[in-house]
């Protein structure tokens, strides 16, 4: 009976294996789906999607509640026929040997013996045959930690050369890019521009054309499919990766804030900065709200920050971020959720710390940050530079920054103007009734659109600022 239950215990454990794989995946599966619901539940109220949720957890609970079932059956069948088998056994041998005994051809000891060694060699067995099933599922349920300690990383953060300071010029030298997940989708192409050690530089371009990408790339979370990018002339594809995040402070489009106190998030970057150092970080990006709380720096901010405004947890990523006094300060839409009160008072700090040797990256669609801005890097929509300069030269010509900010201030009203959309016959006579009652006040805009465009021509306006004031006076 040896050779069957051993080929029963190879398919039955191979089996087992691949069960347990599959509930590990499904059980990671049920765990993401808890998590983003409950860490989002507010966004499933306001949607009222609550029985939604529900019945997607439960659709991958039964799904784990089946591979269960499987794993019990194929189980219990295993056993269950081994079991059958030992027990079959020890009854031949008591049938055949009992014979034996009645012909005389072995004595009553001798069978006696040899059931003793049929139970030791079948319970032996049986054990073996439950170890190995264990054994297979433990492999099964491994294998996914197994493939992750086998993988190598693309970027290793700890080798590589040591790095000192992150000041000096960052130069992008005929940079391309595309997301490893999307390898046929090319942001960048042939991306090449300068940013001077002690600037401050807005990088402009429209949505989706790779803006944030471009702090992506300097701080090494991806490496560029082609071309190179330096600091200081060294190419930072070949400088420690952790060495390199520590010289650089980076406040992203969502802040993110980790379930502890407002103090230990401030010091993230540095968590042996003193009470001092904390406090004065946070007068700097304008954290005056922390005062108001009855615990003040040790107030509990909850999971991913669920327990403050956008605005209040995009000034504490400011202040953990100024805290460092990174060599190249990253501000990707850092004062989006800002009003505008506050944002003054944390460009003034900014400005402050400019002030400095730190180099700073504002990715911005907003103004007013791109025109504090020492020098604007425009990307366009193709993946390349469209152009460069300052605020008052890119303002003063046509061109795509131009475009970019007649849409911002505009609200697209020209650009949809432009489209020419077809107008119906009623909307034509209502026009032409405007313009019976109303013709003294459309003639004086008439008459202030002239002024405009001679302004403009004259050099004394550019085109997006003259825009900004028409929509002002309406």
């Amino acid at each position: 009976m040896f050779p069957p239950v051993a080929v029963g215990a190879f398919f039955y454990g191979r089996a087992i294996r691949n069960l347990s794989r599959q509930i590990q995946k499904n059980l990671g599966s049920l765990t993401k789906i808890a998590e983003e619901r409950l860490g989002n539940v507010r966004t499933s109220q306001a949607f009222a999607g609550e029985i939604q949720e529900v019945g997607r957890y439960n659709r991958q609970v039964r799904k784990i509640f089946e591979l269960g079932k499987k794993e019990a059956f194929i189980s219990a069948t295993f056993f269950s026929a081994s079991g059958f088998a030992g027990n079959m056994t020890v009854l031949a041998v008591l049938y055949v040997g009992g014979g034996m005994v009645k012909n005389g051809t072995i004595t009553i000891g001798e069978l006696s013996s040899f059931l003793m060694y049929t139970a030791y060699a079948g319970s032996s067995l049986f054990g073996l045959s439950g170890f190995y099933s264990e054994l297979m599922k433990g492999v099964g349920a491994a294998s996914r930690l197994f493939e992750l300690q086998d993988r190598n990383p693309t970027i290793s953060p700890t080798k590589g050369e040591p790095v000192h300071s992150a000041r000096g010029p960052i130069e992008f030298k005929n940079v391309s890019f595309s997301y490893p997940t999307r390898p046929a989708v090319s942001i960048f192409k042939d991306l090449t521009f300068t940013i001077a050690q002690g600037t401050n530089v807005a990088i402009v371009a429209p949505s989706g054309a790779g803006k944030s990408t471009v702090a992506s790339l300097i701080m090494r979370f991806y490496i560029p499919t082609q071309g190179v990018i330096t600091i200081e002339g060294k190419n930072i594809s070949k400088m420690n990766a952790k060495q390199l995040r520590r010289k650089i402070g980076y406040v992203g489009q969502e802040p993110v804030l980790f379930s502890g106190t407002i103090a230990e998030n401030i010091a993230y970057g540095r968590p042996l900065a003193t009470k001092s150092e904390i406090v004065a970080a946070a007068k700097k990006a304008n954290c005056q709200f922390i005062s108001d709380f009855p615990d003040g720096l040790e107030t509990s901010v909850g999971a991913r920050g669920t327990q403050l405004s956008g605005g209040q947890k995009q000034r504490i990523a400011i202040a953990r971020a100024l805290l460092k006094n990174p060599d190249i300060l990253i501000l990707d839409e850092a004062t989006s959720a800002l009003d505008a009160e506050s944002e003054t008072l944390v460009n003034q700090a900014l400005s402050v710390l400019l002030r400095g040797n730190n180099t700073t990256i504002s990715i911005a669609h907003r103004l007013s940050t791109i025109k504090r801005s020492d020098r604007i890097i425009c990307i366009g929509a193709d993946g390349t530079v469209a152009e460069t300069g300052t605020y008052a030269e890119l303002s003063s010509r046509e061109g795509p920054f131009t475009r970019l900010m007649e849409w911002q201030m505009s609200g697209g009203e020209k650009a949809q103007g432009e489209l020419g959309a077809k107008v119906t016959e009623e909307e034509e006579l209502q026009h032409q009734h405007q313009l019976g009652e109303g013709g003294e006040e459309l003639e004086g805009e008439s008459e202030g659109a002239e002024a405009e465009a001679t302004r403009v021509r004259k050099g004394e306006v550019s085109k997006s600022e003259a825009v900004l004031e028409r929509t002002a006076e309406r």
